[in-house]
């Protein structure tokens, strides 16, 4: 039986116009572009995520610079654009007292046709006086930055304020999804990573790009790095023996007995070929299950410490801020809130 294929990549087309911020574009180029590709280079872990293929969309191919200053180099153009998955609006410089009304006549256009063909319609930030501009978000709930709502109110009164909101997913299907502040746009590429390549695959890229709450440093977005390359084959048999018997009693002990080797032996060849000491390999596997566990479940602390092999839930307790520097509990609060 043939395995499953996934469907196509997304196309997410990301508009691009003289006002718009450079660094929100690029920023959600690259993170669209890591999606399902970046992990398997850091971890060695193969991933079936959806795809996504960024496009930087402009009225004229033509690279200009934003008012701020940076260039800025389209794709393509409104005219010559396949049909888009998902279109961005990132935000926009404005200058005080200025009026959005036909500032992006043909930019505002190509939304309504994008919308037309079936795209769903982003805004991040300021961005959302573009979709508003539009007349997509007439009757519908969006947020927006705080320094603009006045100018939304007072220019499109139908449209239904709720600034307190980090991200709005409104109308049909969701198909309009407007997002606040302009470091929002983290948490509109997680929420759209969740809902077209899934959840695991969004913990994935907030890890990557270490999103969301950093004050406890870099350890709980860390996992496992790539498997060092090597040619003993004993030590990889071994390697594939544990990855399924981690959870094992003694496990090194285990180990030793799987490669035939004395255990001085076994435990410098363990270490020549794959730059970790057997217990350490063995711990860090441990922990590897352990935060899947916590990240896709509700089963109790003190169960994950049994499943991923330790008897003692305190041994593991401290054992897990070692590795990640916070508790198993802080952990998937934050993990699973993506």
């Amino acid at each position: 039986m043939s395995p499953p294929t996934l469907p196509s990549a997304l196309c997410v087309s990301l508009l691009a116009v003289p006002d718009a911020s450079a660094a929100v574009v690029y920023s959600l180029h690259e993170v669209f572009s890591s999606v399902g590709r970046t992990w398997e280079v850091l971890t060695g872990q193969h991933q079936d995520a959806r795809l996504m293929s960024p496009q930087i969309v402009a009225e004229s191919k033509q690279a200009f610079r934003t008012v701020l200053g940076v260039p800025v180099v389209p794709d393509r153009v409104f005219a010559e654009t396949q049909q888009s998955d998902i279109v961005i609006v990132a935000d926009l410089a404005l200058e005080d007292g200025f009026d959005p009304r036909d500032r992006w006549p043909q930019a505002t256009a190509w939304l309504r046709e994008e919308y037309e063909r079936g795209a769903i319609i982003c805004s991040v930030c300021t961005g959302a006086l573009m979709l508003a501009e539009a007349g997509l978000l007439n009757r519908l709930e969006a947020t927006t930055h705080w320094s603009v709502q006045k100018v939304l109110q007072n220019h499109y009164p139908e449209v239904v304020l709720k600034a307190e909101r980090v991200l709005s997913p409104a109308g049909p299907e969701h198909r309009i999804v407007t997002s606040g502040g302009s470091a929002s746009w983290s948490d509109l590429a997680l929420y759209l990573i969740a809902r077209f390549s899934g959840k695991e695959e969004a913990r994935r890229i907030a890890k990557i790009f270490l999103f969301g709450d950093r004050r406890n440093g870099q350890l709980p977005f860390a996992a496992m790095a790539r498997p060092k390359q090597h040619n003993d084959a004993v030590i990889a048999r071994c390697q594939s023996w544990i990855a399924s018997h981690y959870a094992v009693a003694n496990p090194v002990e285990c180990l030793v007995e799987q490669s035939g080797l004395a255990g001085r032996t076994f435990a410098r060849r363990f270490k020549a070929a794959t730059g970790y000491a057997p217990l350490d390999y063995v711990q860090t596997l441990r922990i590897e299950e352990a935060k899947q566990m916590l990240e896709s479940t509700h089963t109790p602390v003190d169960a994950v410490a049994l499943g991923v092999g330790y008897d003692d839930a305190g041994s593991f307790r401290r054992l897990f801020k070692r590795c990640t520097g916070i508790s198993p509990s802080a952990y998937r609060q934050r993990f699973q809130g993506i």
